[in-house]
C-alpha cells in the first residue's frame, strides 16, 4: 500500500509540475476557484506523500515546501504565468496539512512505524501503549 502512496505521490508531482510550466493557453481550466485548485492538488500530494512516507513526516513537509516554492520561481520565467506568494503559502499550507493528517491517522491507529526517541525506534499512538 505504501508503494501505491509513493508512486501516487510522484505522479501527482509530476503533473503539478508539467500543469505549472505549460504556457496558458495550455492550461487546464476547472469552474472551481484558482485557490481552491491549488488546495485540492497540494493537499492530495501531501496526504500521498505523507502515506507514502510515514516515517518521515518533517522530511516530507520541507520536501514539498521547497518544492511548491521551486515550483513558483520556475513559472517566473514561462512567458504569461506568475508567481505569486499567495500561491505558495496555500501550497505549501495544504502539503503540510495533507502530511499532518496522514500523522494523526498513523497515530490514532498506532499503525506505522514512527519517530526515532532517543536512538530508539518505538510505535506510537494510543494503541502502542497496551500490552
Amino acid at each position: 500500500m505504501r508503494r501505491n502512496f509513493q508512486i501516487g505521490g510522484w505522479l501527482l508531482a509530476s503533473a503539478i509540475t508539467i500543469l505549472s510550466l505549460v504556457p496558458p493557453q495550455y492550461r487546464l481550466v476547472t469552474a472551481a476557484a484558482h485557490n481552491l485548485e491549488h488546495l485540492a492538488i497540494f493537499l492530495s500530494v501531501g496526504i500521498a506523500f505523507g502515506a507514502g512516507y510515514p516515517d518521515r513526516p518533517w522530511a516530507v513537509a520541507i520536501g514539498l515546501a521547497s518544492f511548491s516554492g521551486a515550483i513558483d520561481i520556475a513559472q517566473l520565467w514561462v512567458p504569461g504565468r506568475h508567481a505569486r506568494l499567495i500561491d505558495f503559502l496555500v501550497d505549501t499550507t495544504a502539503a503540510c496539512i495533507g502530511v499532518g493528517l496522514v500523522r494523526v491517522v498513523v497515530w490514532l491507529k498506532g499503525i506505522g512505524t514512527c519517530w526515532e526517541l532517543g536512538g530508539q525506534r518505538r510505535n506510537s499512538g494510543p494503541r502502542s501503549r497496551r500490552r
